[in-house]
């Protein structure tokens, strides 16, 4: 088995793992604070239960928007100084939404924690880009996502640890805790990965041919929108989940422990993908897993219309649904930079930007949905599944389960 291209300095390992820390970040904004949105709530005077999931989706917009700024200033200044600035932004940012004294003031703290966290996603993805392509890549991303995919599996068992030391205010500050350690991990321990040769300047010329490229290339853009779908689902169930074990299945104290185990099945599923796809392919893996989805989908939604689903039933399709769509995610993304790798920082910001938003969008639209009962979420991965795997026909110029020649 390859070992993973790590830059010169750090072992292999530990550069997985920084990776997978770098990308914890993000994560731990979104996930951390799920078991105090009720407290949240409740002492800011938030009135409608549905409106506390948009402390979760306002970050996420600031997630998107931000990563089409960093993009290109990473391909013109490099990947560390970016990821610098940005972390002692999002430092600031967690401070800011700790001592927040409104519903209004914790949001504009939560944007723009959004927009400083966007650095993580798209100079993850183009530090690793700068040294894998392809399988390599994609078999990087899936190891990093599975040490990633542990942050969900404790944040929410963490989160409550906290409330039980303070208020939810300390969430914040832990946020940025982990924030500032992972600024001096890259402090101490990142080099450069972009070489000065390789740098880009910003012009509107240049900027026009990086956009051009990456958005006229169906590829590049193809295989972004189809992440974006995918990664609606993650969205949709992470924002109402508190609802749905909480509110809809009386779980409370349990929360924690099912979040986790659902989480923890898309943990695997990055293992077994990084594992399995330099020698079966993205293609084959995606696709196979988008089948999968709409298969658990439509059985899912008969069984909650038939009056079957419980607390079980609810977890046992879950945690599946969430095996398939950790099965897409890397892929999607390894095959969305694969023609665009020469603008790596760029094209993430782009495709960062076009899976986020519409991420956003779509996890919005289903978890907005919820009214009492998981059909809303079980149509939604429905929907999400077909429109997948009508998307990935497209790209594939009508062909499916053909693998194409793909970089090692």
């Amino acid at each position: 088995m390859r070992s993973h291209s790590a830059p010169a300095g750090m072992h292999p390992r530990e550069f997985v793992t920084f990776i997978a820390a770098l990308m914890g970040v993000n994560a731990l904004g979104v996930d951390l604070m799920l078991p105090a949105l009720a407290d949240i709530g409740r002492d800011l005077f938030v009135t409608e239960a549905n409106h506390r999931q948009w402390v979760v989706t306002v970050y996420m917009v600031g997630f998107g928007i931000g990563q089409l700024v960093y993009g290109p200033l990473a391909d013109r200044f490099g990947r560390r100084p970016i990821l610098i600035t940005t972390l002692v932004g999002f430092v600031a940012a967690s401070i800011f939404a700790a001592s927040s004294a409104t519903f209004e003031a914790l949001l504009a703290a939560r944007l723009l924690q959004g927009l400083m966290s966007a650095s993580t996603r798209v100079l993850a993805v183009a530090i690793v880009r700068d040294g894998a392509s392809g399988r390599q890549m994609a078999r990087t991303m899936s190891v990093a996502q599975m040490i990633f995919f542990i942050v969900p599996i404790l944040a929410p068992t963490l989160g409550q640890g906290l409330l039980a030391l303070g208020p939810w205010r300390f969430i914040f500050y832990a946020l940025g805790m982990f924030a500032a350690f992972v600024l001096a991990w890259t402090l101490v321990r990142l080099p450069e990965t972009l070489p000065v040769a390789r740098r880009v300047p910003i012009s509107i010329a240049s900027l026009k041919q990086s956009y051009r490229l990456t958005l006229s290339n169906r590829f590049s853009v193809g295989y972004a929108a189809a992440a974006s779908l995918t990664f609606g689902g993650i969205i949709a169930f992470v924002s109402s989940a508190q609802q749905i074990f909480v509110d809809e299945f009386g779980a409370g104290q349990r929360f924690a422990v099912l979040f986790a185990l659902c989480a923890g099945a898309m943990g695997m599923a990055s293992f077994a993908n990084s594992r399995l796809v330099e020698r079966l392919g993205t293609r084959l893996i995606s696709q196979s897993a988008v089948l999968a989805l709409i298969f658990l989908s439509v059985v899912h939604v008969l069984v909650i219309e038939w009056g079957w689903e419980t607390l079980i039933s609810f977890m046992v399709f879950q945690a599946l649904s969430m095996t398939c769509i950790g099965l897409c995610g890397a892929n999607f993304g390894a095959m969305a930079m694969e023609p665009v790798g020469h603008i790596a920082g760029t094209a993430s910001s782009i495709q960062g930007f076009i899976t986020s938003i519409g991420a956003v969008l779509v996890g919005s639209a289903i978890g907005q949905s919820y009214a009492g009962t998981t059909l809303p979420l079980a149509i939604g991965y429905l929907a999400i599944g077909v429109a997948v795997l009508v998307l990935v026909y497209f790209i594939e110029g009508g062909q499916l389960f053909r693998p194409r020649m793909e970089p090692r």
